[in-house]
């Protein structure tokens, strides 16, 4: 089950709600499929969303609305004309406490829509952008299950390859008990705290939101919400802010880390990690600050940095990170200080980390090359978008043709014609 929080992070792969069979045959009349425009009831009313191919099948959450259009209009030359349209859709959206836009309301817009052909055009047009960017996150995807996947052998499993290039530990290579861990590690791999390993402390900085006074640095700053996006697991908008000029030495660097410190829910501990290489950093106009929930630093030795990375998100995934939170004022904090120098990670020799680095810079340059590809795509997409829709831009062949024959109201029966 798919809620809006997939659709604003763009992320299809985690925060989802899982139903048995027989619920979703109940539900029937949530089932969800490619090409289907999805809106918000309540939370941000009126937002409008393109459901993605999934290869599983997929019912919709409560609060959105499910649009189909008829067979004699196409379906995404509508949801671009919907996005289009998006802030005279939200006007619709009524309540004191908690907006809220009604399923008539969404039946009753109305929209100028020209003849079948030229849709067709349109549609496909942006679609081929869209498509763009689609193959451009599938490859991301692939390269980071491929990234993972290779961590779990190297240091988890410790099937690394040996000096005859066989995995370590399945080929009978020598393990030895390690005190601090608990546990056995490969010969002459020794165990540190993770504060061992840390260099640098920037810290965070949030700054004035106008330019004042000796505030005078513009840099985008990156919060707790922005982290996921830096490295291509969903949407990131850091916010414009400025800082004093005495604080450029937290402008964030290649091979820079910034964990989240505040924030979390009852199911998500806080600690979030994300990372910055030169690539990273040419995808925004602005230098790079992380704000004063989050903690930049970096390493001692920079060839560990996607070691690092992929250790620290395998104690957030297995939830280590729950254990090392305290609260303020009711917001969880990650007790970062007492973890780091109280927990000890493993420390793979050498030669091995540097070949695991070597492909993981060369993995993580690529995504994000990709990345800021799409940034470009979906730039030039939202700048096409209304030159095409007000007719400022027109497609070959065709003429955009405005009249009252072409007035049709959305109808957003959750069925085909």
């Amino acid at each position: 089950m798919i809620r809006t929080l997939n659709f604003e992070s763009n992320n299809f792969d985690s925060n989802l709600i899982y139903i048995d069979q027989n619920e979703y045959e109940y539900l029937s009349k949530s089932k969800v499929y490619s090409n289907d425009i999805i809106m918000n009831k309540i939370a941000n009313p009126g937002s409008v969303y393109i459901m993605p191919y999934l290869k599983q099948p997929v019912s919709l959450a409560m609060n959105l609305f499910l649009i189909r259009f008829k067979c004699t209009l196409n379906q995404r030359f509508m949801y671009y004309l919907m996005k289009y349209n998006e802030s005279y859709i939200k006007q619709f959206a009524n309540g004191t406490t908690t907006k809220t836009i009604t399923k008539d309301s969404v039946r009753n817009l109305k929209f100028y829509v020209p003849e079948k052909q030229y849709q067709d055009k349109i549609a496909n047009i942006l679609s081929s952008l869209d498509s763009k960017i689609e193959i451009n996150n599938r490859i991301n995807k692939e390269l980071e299950a491929m990234a993972k996947t290779l961590y779990d052998y190297w240091f988890v499993q410790f099937d690394f390859p040996d000096v005859n290039g066989k995995p370590y530990k399945s080929s009978g290579g020598k393990m030895v008990y390690n005190q601090e861990l608990k546990r056995e590690i490969p010969e002459r791999w020794e165990a540190k705290t993770i504060a061992q390993f840390i260099g640098n402390n920037k810290g965070g900085d949030w700054g004035k939101e106008k330019e004042e006074g000796n505030y005078t640095q513009k840099v985008s700053c990156v919060r707790g919400a922005d982290l996921n996006g830096l490295n291509g697991l969903g949407s990131v908008n850091p916010p414009e802010r400025f800082i004093l000029e005495k604080n450029s030495n937290k402008i964030l660097e290649s091979h820079d880390l910034i964990v989240e410190i505040s924030g979390g829910s009852p199911t998500q501990s806080t600690g979030r990690i994300s990372f910055v290489i030169d690539e990273t950093i040419k995808r925004f106009e602005n230098p790079l600050v992380c704000s004063n929930f989050c903690k930049s630093f970096s390493l001692e030795n920079q060839k560990y940095l996607y070691y690092f990375i992929y250790m620290w998100n395998n104690l957030y995934d297995n939830r280590v990170l729950f254990g090392w939170e305290g609260k303020t004022s009711g917001i969880k904090n990650l007790l970062f200080d007492s973890l780091t120098q109280k927990y000890f990670i493993i420390v793979p020799n050498e030669n091995i980390n540097l070949k695991f680095y070597e492909k993981m810079d060369s993995f993580h340059k690529m995504k994000q090359r990709n990345l800021k590809e799409n940034q470009e795509l979906a730039k030039l997409r939202d700048w096409l978008l209304p030159m095409l829709m007000n007719g400022q831009v027109s497609v070959k062949d065709s003429e955009y043709k405005n009249s009252q024959n072409d007035l049709l109201v959305a109808q957003p029966k959750p069925e085909y014609n």
